[in-house]
């Protein structure tokens, strides 16, 4: 049952098709590089690009614009305390200006960082610190018909592999990413968090969980582990960070808002190390690059994401997505992770290799067909660590609605019946950081 209802509308239209394939030649044949107005449903992200609720609106009326020590960090410190149960937090602009104070204060030149899987910011920034980034996922992770509930895991034996390989005085960090937004939005089990945590003590690491979606992530704890099956999605969450030395988290996922991020910890030394980077890069420790009115909204949400009516309806929402796109034969990755739902190129385009992107392809065709836009998650986006061709559909938060969903599904269903005529896309141009190609990169199709 839906928990909302519409308060404000609106108006969207679909180009043309002859505009649309105009459209996709100018953008490169990179969907990022496309205006928003020609874009019928926008399914890119789900970072920042959902609806507010009345009581973020009031709260965003409300906010203090203080320089320092405004009322509305006082009432952001107050909901990561009771939401997420950390005492000190440290603001930012979004989550990779999170990033950027917490791996820049926490990493060196040389480092070594496992994750059970890097996204795509987090992967560069961990590079950009001159460390490496290190994908420990548990095996199922990259099979998109196997049958386990928590394929977003940490692999505690790739980790000691990992950390066999270089010497733990190369391992200072592990970092946890709930839900894993690479392997198609998966939930980890609050277990294999406690797992990681006994293994960062054992090698005397700090452990930071990348909280983005951890109110989807309590979900599926409340509904798929044992141990906590008809637990409080709200105190499920609290349980599953209390194991990390740190969070970083972009409050334009489950924190509902537009725009901001911060990290948070109970550590008094890492707090002032953090609040330091924090002036040079972000701002003020009390409004670190926000306006004090997202700050206050954001506040609201992070309270709101862990409502059981909202959180439920939003997985719930997007799983019944996934079975649309999986009715009408799309290959679907499963089971629906909780914020997109991840189509399997690599086998709905089985003739192209992954040297042309079938993922990129796929992106194109979307848009060609339907004016729908999603976003490859594959050899595209990621090079040379041996991913599937997946395709992301992020469903924005409150946003959209049965019948935009069915335009989706039947605009893949289309695709699906040309496939043979769809050919693979090479690259133009690119920037220097590879970890960040797939945001800027040109590309062309290649003549069949």
């Amino acid at each position: 049952m839906v928990a909302f209802k519409s308060k404000m509308v609106e108006s969207i239209s679909l180009p043309s098709r002859d505009r649309r394939e105009r459209n996709l030649e100018a953008a490169g044949y990179n969907v990022f590089n496309l205006d928003a107005d020609e874009v019928f449903i926008d399914l890119l992200t789900d970072s920042g690009t959902g609806a507010m609720s009345d009581a973020q609106w009031a709260a965003l009326i409300r906010g203090d614009e203080s320089y320092a020590g405004s009322r509305s960090f006082d009432r952001l410190e107050s909901a990561v305390a009771d939401v997420m149960g950390f005492s000190h937090v440290i603001p930012a602009h979004q989550g990779r200006g999170a990033e950027n104070v917490l791996y820049g204060t926490l990493l060196s030149s040389g480092d070594v960082v496992p994750n059970n899987t890097h996204f795509d910011t987090t992967r560069a920034h961990v590079a950009n610190q001159g460390g490496e980034p290190v994908d420990c996922p548990v095996e199922v992770a990259f099979d998109p018909d196997a049958d386990d509930p928590f394929k977003g895991n940490t692999s505690l034996a790739r980790l000691r592999e990992v950390v066999d390989d270089v010497g733990t005085e190369r391992v200072p960090l592990i970092v946890q990413t709930i839900t894993n937004n690479s392997t198609a939005g998966q939930p980890v089990s609050v277990e294999n968090t406690r797992r990681v945590r006994e293994f960062a003590d054992e090698i005397d690491a700090t452990f930071v969980v990348d909280a983005c979606r951890f109110a989807e992530n309590a979900a599926f704890v409340s509904r798929r582990e044992a141990e906590f099956v008809g637990e409080d999605v709200g105190a499920i969450a609290r349980e599953q960070l209390s194991y990390a030395d740190a969070v970083v988290m972009s409050g334009k996922k489950d924190g509902l808002v537009n725009a901001g991020g911060f990290v948070a910890t109970d550590d008094p030394d890492l707090y002032e190390r953090c609040k330091e980077r924090a002036i040079l890069y972000e701002g003020f420790p009390t409004y670190g690059g926000m306006a004090g009115r997202d700050i206050a909204a954001m506040a609201v949400g992070l309270r709101e994401a862990v409502e059981e009516s909202y959180v439920f309806d939003r997985i719930d929402a997007v799983d019944e997505f996934g079975s649309m796109l999986a009715d009408v034969g799309v290959p679907v990755y499963e089971p629906v992770g909780g914020h997109a739902v991840y189509l399997d190129a690599g086998t709905a385009l089985s003739h192209l290799p992954c040297e042309v992107f079938p993922g990129q392809a796929f992106v194109c065709e979307l848009y060609r067909e339907g004016g729908v836009r999603g976003v490859e998650l594959g050899s595209f986006a990621f090079p040379d660590t041996d991913r599937p061709e997946l395709v992301r559909l992020a469903v924005p938060r409150r946003t959209y609605h049965r019948e935009h969903f069915e335009h989706v599904a039947e605009t893949a269903e289309r695709v699906l019946e040309k496939r043979e005529r769809v050919s693979g896309l090479e690259i133009t141009s690119e920037p220097e950081i590879a970890e960040l190609r797939h945001f800027t990169a040109g590309l062309e199709p290649i003549p069949s």
